[in-house]
């Protein structure tokens, strides 16, 4: 008699161990990759401000910012939220996550719209700023506390939108 083998999903990451590794330690991420970043992030802010039918994929890109932010300070602590203005960021993305459930429209109100572009500009700064595998390492950490909360491992603080289209 022989057990069924239990098959468990490969799970993708985007940067692994060795890319970390081979990252400068004292030189910030290479130019072009932190214009793609930035451009694609404030693009993201911009529809959701602006366009008529904002996408998910515009949500999700100031979300993976928001999300890096929240690995650099509460994960890595190389930065500190000392007015709670990260919290009230990740609570507005996650209220446009869910107003796109009940209203079909990805929205941030006046106060979110505010808070996450706060956010997103210390991301900048941070991403400017920090050494290419701190980030490297933000961006392994980030992915992994992704997949936990898709596993149903939550922390207290997280947030969960289960999926926008």
């Amino acid at each position: 008699m022989t057990r069924k083998k239990k098959s468990r999903a490969v799970t993708v990451y985007t940067y692994t161990v060795l890319d970390e590794m081979m990252a400068s330690p004292h030189v910030p991420t290479p130019a072009d990759s932190r214009r793609y970043q930035l451009t694609r992030m404030w693009a993201g802010l911009a529809n959701i401000e602006t366009a008529d039918e904002p996408t998910a994929d515009d949500w999700r890109v100031c979300s993976d910012a928001v999300n890096l932010m929240e690995t650099l300070t509460l994960d890595m602590r190389v930065c500190e939220d000392s007015g709670g203005l990260l919290m009230d960021a990740i609570t507005a993305l996650a209220n446009a996550g869910r107003r796109y459930f009940s209203h079909g429209v990805i929205r941030l109100d006046a106060n979110g719209i505010q808070l996450v572009r706060a956010v997103l500009e210390d991301y900048a700064a941070m991403l400017e700023a920090l050494p290419h595998r701190t980030m490297v390492r933000c961006h392994r950490l980030t992915e992994r506390r992704i997949h936990e909360i898709s596993a149903g491992r939550l922390r207290p603080h997280d947030v969960e939108i289960t999926k926008l289209v």
